[in-house]
């Protein structure tokens, strides 16, 4: 049975529920569901532990987080281990990929906030300068897709910018949070400075509604954004939302194909497309578009299938595989549920799904997927690709495929996107801003922006008394 996480101390609280393989559908855990008495007791704890921890020098701070990192290192294989469990992914992605850059996103938030200058500026008889102060506690939610990747990329910022913070799972990915707050009691975190909670949506909401909550950082969907905007909205909280996507990706005549076609199978069919980042519209240049299609299609063909998160999002992605039918797609491969004649015949999996003919006002076209799929439509000029790449009422991420240098630094300025991908995909530098326009976020993190969103300015100036004569 997996516990909160309050103050240093295991806390059951709340009523249970099973935590499933989604490769199997196997129950693997139990966890707790907070309850508001549970939510209340971690945030006070955090209160509490918030003086201490942000009079600590910057560098200290810093400090922690690499301990921290270290101790991620010292559990990796056990981290990898809960990550694929929790998740369904392969073993190799978790090693490779999400505890690499959590290891990383501690040291490199460590380094930046060591090395980040204060503002001065001087002015005649006057010094005008700033001071950043702490939010105070952060309810930290963190998704199912890429759980302890996306949980430390929250922390570490926070962490270090001096917030005391309260974490909460997705209830569909707890067990490596659990196993992270073991690495807290390892490195001697001081208690309360990182407090981890369990629990459905009820309670994330009861989180981020608590009056001693002070700001809310989430990655997950956009309708759940819209519901913790509007119950922090009397109070004025500041948040920083990842929110959903409907990513384009935009291919000219003029790429180099089999680049283009390696690249949009990652980023189409990556963890199952369960990613914010992945491409869900392909707009493919006319001359082009037969040969890439079938390309495509084969490809998809021999991906590997990964199971969706849960019973209930698996039937979503298929409701979706319905719609385009309904809607009068031609289905070029798959949109159906695979079969193994093994155990995981009774896991979340779905077919990788290619499919073209829609309406760009169609539902499937208009809405998120979240699932290993996606619609691929012809274009014949620039301007065009442009359009109907910023069609969308989401501006999350966006790939271009080119030789042509002109064009590629034409097209991603143009696009209504927060992050435009030019000839790859995911390639990502974590000092560098993300986040989303539209529907797909408000705020950007990374880097110094991270700090920025963590904490708060305060303007001095001292009037100078000038020397008697």
């Amino acid at each position: 049975m997996l516990t909160h996480f309050i103050g240093g101390t295991r806390v059951p609280g709340g009523s249970a529920f099973p935590v499933r393989d989604p490769v199997t559908g196997a129950e693997i855990d139990q966890v707790y569901d907070a309850d508001p008495e549970v939510v209340d007791r971690a945030v006070r704890a955090a209160r509490e532990a918030a003086p201490g921890w942000a009079a600590l020098p910057v560098g200290e701070r810093a400090g922690w987080l690499r301990r921290l990192a270290d101790g991620i290192e010292a559990r990796f294989d056990d981290l990898v281990a809960a990550e694929a469990a929790d998740t369904g992914m392969p073993l190799e992605a978790a090693g490779t990929l999400d505890l690499p850059r959590s290891v990383l996103n501690f040291r490199t938030f460590a380094e930046i906030a060591a090395q980040r200058p204060d503002e001065a500026f001087h002015l005649p008889g006057a010094l005008s300068y700033t001071v950043r102060r702490p939010l105070g506690v952060v309810a930290v939610i963190v998704p199912w897709n890429l759980p302890f990747l996306l949980m430390t990329w929250k922390l570490a910022p926070a962490l270090v910018a001096g917030n005391t913070v309260v974490v909460k799972p997705s209830e569909h990915t707890p067990c490596s949070a659990a196993l992270f707050t073991e690495i807290c009691e390892e490195v001697e975190l001081p208690p309360g400075v990182v407090n981890v909670i369990f629990g459905s949506g009820p309670a994330g909401r009861l989180l981020v509604e608590h009056p001693s909550v002070d700001g809310v950082t989430f990655t997950g969907s956009t309708r759940t954004g819209q519901t913790i905007m509007g119950a922090v909205a009397d109070r004025v909280k500041p948040v920083s939302f990842e929110l959903g996507g409907k990513n384009a990706g935009v291919v000219f005549a003029d790429c180099d194909l089999g680049r283009a076609i390696d690249g949009t199978v990652r980023s189409v069919f990556a963890n199952g497309g369960q990613a914010c980042l992945c491409t869900e519209r392909l707009y493919v240049e006319r001359s082009i578009f037969e040969e890439f299609c079938a390309v495509l299609a084969g490809r998809a063909q021999i991906v590997e299938p990964q199971p969706m998160i849960s019973a209930e999002h698996r039937e979503r992605v298929l409701s979706y595989y319905a719609l385009a039918r309904s809607e009068g797609a031609k289905v070029l491969t798959g949109g159906g549920v695979p079969s193994f004649g093994d155990e995981r015949d009774g896991g979340y999996f779905v077919e990788p799904t290619v499919v073209s003919g829609l309406s760009e006002w169609s539902r499937f076209n208009r809405e998120e997927i979240f699932g290993p799929v996606c619609h691929v439509a012809p274009f014949t000029t620039e301007n065009q690709a442009v359009d109907l790449a910023n069609s969308s009422e989401f501006g999350l991420a966006a790939t271009v495929w080119t030789s042509n240098l002109d064009r590629a630094h034409r097209v991603a300025q143009r696009l209504e996107a927060g992050l435009v991908w030019v000839n790859t995909w995911c390639l990502r530098d974590l000092r560098a801003p993300f986040g989303g326009a539209k529907l797909s976020g408000t705020g950007r993190e990374g880097g110094t922006r991270s700090l920025d969103f963590y904490s708060q300015p305060t303007t001095i100036t001292i009037k100078l008394e000038q020397p008697d004569p």
